[in-house]
């Protein structure tokens, strides 16, 4: 292992901020950009090696390479987590603007619908990553929250409840039990892990999230936050009565004042089942 990703692995491991998975993918994305330095020359660096040349070769090399605005802006923000561990804030401009990056596209009518069938299904052979596709599928949680999903506390009978420690920003909430498909789920959750939860009792959070990216991939599968996009737009259309601008739905400027009116009330519903505030946010989802 080069210097430069072992001292921020190390780096890693002394500062835990954020949720299991926000530290995982940061160790990761910092792990990239050691190797990237690596690969343009940049070598025997250490973490206090970092300067304002290294961050412009790499926002460079990142948007040459077409890289989606999102990706980018959670690279700088792991940039800059580093920067300021070690003291070194200035090394990162404080504005993307400053390196020409773009703002997030938040709003496309292109669906982000990913659909897992029955028979990819079958294709996990790991029962507890299976049963977490299942949950995410149904009641389109999360990853996160779907690996620690414990069935004995969640299943409130006509409701699931999240506890914050499994959510995106430690907020806990409830997503409704309103078909047979979420409740034969549910059960089958009960008879995997009883009283325990979808973390099989000999491992923890990371060692599970390593098994679930191991089956998935093995399965074919990939892009599976589509599966919120899936569930967001099938309870649109079960809200309103239409399918949504991303499903082939008709746009905000068609709908009259009474279906104007429905489709406020649709989004701010699944916001908040997906775990966001804001009813904007439904457009990431829904399209506009």
């Amino acid at each position: 292992m080069k210097d430069l990703n072992y001292q921020l692995k190390q780096l890693c491991k002394r500062n835990r901020d954020g949720s299991y998975s926000t530290q995982a993918n940061r160790a990761r994305m910092l792990n990239q950009i050691a190797n990237q330095l690596h690969e343009m020359g940049y070598r025997r660096m250490t973490t206090r090696s970092l300067k304002p040349k290294h961050v412009d070769a790499l926002v460079k090399r990142w948007l040459s390479e077409g890289m989606a605005a999102g990706t980018v802006k959670n690279r700088m923000n792991c940039l800059r987590w580093w920067a300021a561990k070690v003291d070194r804030r200035n090394v990162v401009a404080r504005s993307n603007e400053f390196y020409g990056i773009p703002d997030r596209q938040f709003v496309s009518n292109d669906s982000k619908a990913v659909f897992v069938d029955e028979d990819t299904l079958k294709n996990i052979k790991d029962d507890h990553v299976r049963m977490s596709l299942e949950l995410q599928r149904t009641f389109g949680l999360r990853r996160e929250e779907a690996i620690k999903f414990m069935p004995g506390y969640a299943d409130q009978g006509n409701r699931v409840r999240l506890k914050a420690s499994w959510t995106k920003g430690g907020k806990d909430r409830v997503v409704p039990v309103l078909t047979p498909e979420q409740r034969a789920v549910l059960d089958r959750a009960h008879r995997l892990v009883g009283a325990g939860s979808l973390i099989p009792p000999h491992k923890n959070y990371i060692q599970q999230l390593r098994t679930y990216e191991r089956h998935t991939t093995q399965a074919g599968l990939s892009k599976l936050h589509g599966l919120r996009h899936a569930y967001a737009q099938s309870r649109y259309q079960q809200l309103t009565g239409w399918a949504c601008p991303a499903a082939g739905g008709p746009v905000s400027s068609g709908l009259n004042a009474k279906q104007r009116q429905s489709d406020y009330q649709a989004r701010l519903t699944i916001s908040r089942e997906l775990g966001h505030v804001r009813e904007q946010i439904s457009a990431v989802y829904l399209g506009r």
